[in-house]
């Protein structure tokens, strides 16, 4: 699959290389690829999104939203904790300024931002102490103009229809503009939720006679509400300040109806059992920056952001012992509160007229989980509880904790432009944090690390732009693992324990990355080759009371390596005579090993990916104001396997398909219909292998084959403004 696709992938480039239509050049001499508005007045735009849709590159081909900010680095964080020191991906800055926020992110205005407003829009692929940004990708900065004429209010109403013909509908209306120095963007989206899961699971015994066959339904109904602002405004010409600020609530409810065939008995004979699990969460964020610019050009600049997160869920599980009866067996209450409170501050100032700039600043942030778990169980003896579901009460260890990091991180950035074509960015953070551990368990540890990173560019020529990279990563805990939690995996096990005991998973980074810019606008081919040399790798690990009580939980298991290539092209399809026809393609090969902390046999590490191939097109049909498109991704299935205390798993997945058609009526409202997991069932499958004690033992006492499918969606969205 892999050869296959990266030959069609390099063949192009020989075909595509020769193509000398008549279009638009858009790199200049520095390597910055501008694209005016004016560029994209054939195809109608409606938000700044729908620009950058367009440009070769960075568009979602067939996606609903094409989500150009890049993905995070690390396999397990949510995001992170702090700013950060930069990200590998694509960063997205609006005026050449980032918002100061994490959920409230500057990506997620894009689409609130009417294509009127846009000046031009900028992919910076060099370095400047200029940028609120250091050591991404790249970098897109979308150029508003200084003034608005008018104010713009937005809207958008939307339903989709699950394959059950259940209808979820979902707006949201926004208000920008502009009063004197102020700029300013308000947004109310509510919503329902609704999804439904189908699960068929066959079992057999260690001897591969039958077992038990189980068919579950899981629905899933909801709502969701969010208001967020962000707000700009320049104090004077050498100083300016931002705010943002968002909120988030929804509760859902999850119906689930199980049945479990005995295959062991003849005849057969069925159990039936259902759950209900209601939720809630609650998000509240608000963010502020500013900065002040000195005549000779020093910049300096400080943000804050304070957030919580608050989230609730209670399980309960019944036998259906008759069709008017039923009995109570399991009820788990689980609940959490994040808090995260950041300030940095930086000063940037250059040297040698201009050719280097240094960045000297410092982060400290505080995050804080206080999480609490309850456990009841039926049939067992005790005394039942009304706080635990009229069930017995069962004592989990670190059940109810508070964690705590205080993180102080001064840092020191050097950038240095050798030529138009060369340039250096180097950059040391140091790492000082304690992490406090309080109730069920008693603990506080520091630790500290040295972080140093390289970034090398050369533009070969404006098109053709190499770069290499050394970078020290050292990966943010999860602060889940440090305490007990339910376990959503397994249906025989109810919680995960949690590891105080933990300490960061770091890794040396090493990685070439490759980026041509076809001749005359015609697309984008890169590729990226790395390798990572991991260190106390995280997975799992036997925290075993006794060997009548087997406990696995998140653990440091050792070093590892991991390795791979991605290769990524998007093109506009001039050679047939379609040059509003945009092509995406990518291919992804990643391999990985290390130590088995259980087996000890070498192995791919666990969550981490074999590969994965990606097609997909945009196709604009510019006379009918309408444009559609497609998309196909398929990961490498083989040998991707979970290796717990008790069990493996071996997972696989089908293919997905999603497809869109939009249309922009000539009063400027925008009809899009998508359509999702369409063609296939694009079901979800793994094979989990039970033993009879630790998986050490060679005992197998069970293998459980399931598969899910949540089935295809449809879905109308209609936007406009006025």
């Amino acid at each position: 699959m892999f050869r296959g696709s990266a030959r069609i992938i390099l063949s192009c480039l020989f075909v595509l290389g020769s193509q000398t239509e008549n279009a638009q050049d858009n790199v200049g001499e520095d390597s910055t690829v501008v694209y005016p508005a004016n560029y994209f007045n054939e195809w109608t735009p409606v938000t700044a999104q729908d620009m950058l849709d367009r440009i070769p590159g960075l568009s979602g081909g067939g996606s609903s939203y094409s989500g150009v900010a890049g993905a995070s680095r690390s396999y397990r964080s949510g995001g992170g904790r702090g700013f950060g020191g930069g990200s590998r991906g694509t960063e997205i800055l609006i005026n050449g300024k980032r918002t100061a926020g994490k959920n409230n992110s500057t990506g997620g205005q894009l689409t609130r931002i009417t294509s009127d407003q846009v000046d031009y829009i900028e992919i910076i692929r060099g370095t400047s102490g200029e940028l609120d940004v250091r050591g991404s990708g790249q970098v897109i900065n979308v150029i508003l103009y200084d003034t608005f004429a008018d104010r713009s209010i937005q809207y958008e109403l939307s339903a989709q229809q699950s394959d059950n013909n259940t209808v979820t509908p979902s707006g949201s209306l926004s208000f920008s503009g502009q009063t004197g120095a102020l700029d300013y963007q308000i947004e109310a989206r509510s919503g329902e939720v609704y999804s439904r899961n189908i699960t068929k699971e066959n079992s057999v015994l260690g001897d591969f006679s039958p077992n038990d066959r189980i068919r579950e339904i899981r629905q899933t109904d909801g709502d969701n509400s969010t208001i967020s602002a962000n707000a700009g405004y320049e104090i004077s010409p050498s100083s300016s300040a931002r705010f943002n600020a968002q909120f988030t609530e929804g509760s859902g409810e999850s119906d689930t109806v199980r049945r479990t065939t005995d295959l062991k008995v003849s005849p057969n004979v069925d159990f039936f059992q259902r759950e209900d699990n209601p939720s809630s969460i609650e998000n509240w964020e608000i963010g502020a920056d500013y900065e002040y610019v000195t005549d000779r050009g020093d910049r300096f600049k400080v943000l804050a952001i304070s957030n919580a997160f608050t989230q609730a869920r209670t399980r309960e599980r019944w036998n259906l012992t008759s069709p008017q009866s039923e009995d109570k067996n399991l009820f788990l209450d689980s609940g959490s509160i994040t808090r995260e409170r950041i300030i940095r501050g930086s000063y940037t100032f250059d040297m040698f007229g201009g050719s280097q700039d240094i960045e000297l600043g410092a982060e400290r942030a505080q995050t804080i989980l206080d999480s609490k778990l309850a456990l009841g169980i039926g049939g067992i003896p005790g005394t039942p509880s009304s706080d635990f579901g009229g069930l017995v009460p069962v004592s989990i260890s670190n059940s109810n904790s508070s964690v705590e990091e205080m993180r102080y991180e001064p840092f020191v950035i050097h950038n240095w432009i050798f030529s138009p074509r060369m340039s250096l960015e180097t950059s040391v953070l140091y790492e000082d944090s304690e992490i406090t551990q309080r109730g069920d368990v008693s603990k506080s540890r520091d630790f500290d690390f040295v972080k140093p990173k390289m970034d090398f560019r050369y533009d070969l020529t404006p098109q053709i732009q190499l770069r290499g990279t050394i970078e020290k990563i050292v990966e943010q805990l999860t602060f889940n693992d440090f305490v007990a939690a339910t376990d959503n995996r397994d249906e025989d096990s109810n919680v995960q324990l949690g590891n105080e005991n933990l300490r960061q998973e770091w890794y040396w980074n090493y990685e070439f990355n490759a980026e041509y810019r076809l001749p005359n606008d015609i697309g984008v081919v890169s590729s990226r080759l790395y390798f990572e040399d991991w260190h106390d790798r995280i997975e799992r690990i036997d925290v075993s009371p006794s060997d009548d009580d087997l406990q696995g939980a998140n653990g440091n298991i050792g070093d590892g390596e991991k390795y791979g290539i991605d290769i990524n092209s998007s093109t506009r399809m001039r050679m047939i005579g379609m040059p509003n026809l945009l092509v995406t393609g990518s291919v992804n090969v990643e391999d990985s090993k290390i130590k088995d902390p259980f087996l000890g046999i070498e192995r791919r590490m666990q969550f981490s990916r074999r590969g994965r191939t990606t097609w997909s097109f945009r196709h604009d049909i510019p006379e009918r104001n309408l444009n559609w498109g497609m998309r196909w991704s398929n990961p490498f299935d083989g040998n991707r396997k979970t290796y717990d205390l008790v069990d493996i798993e071996l997972s696989a997945g089908d293919p997905f398909w999603s497809a869109f058609v939009e249309w922009v009526s000539p009063q400027n409202i925008t009809f899009r219909l998508d359509a999702d997991r369409i063609i296939s069932d694009a079901e979800f499958c793994r094979e989990r292998q039970r033993f009879g004690g630790r998986i050490s033992s060679g005992i197998l006492e069970e293998i459980e084959d399931q598969c899910s499918a949540s089935g295809p969606t449809l879905s109308l969205r209609i936007t406009g403004t006025f």
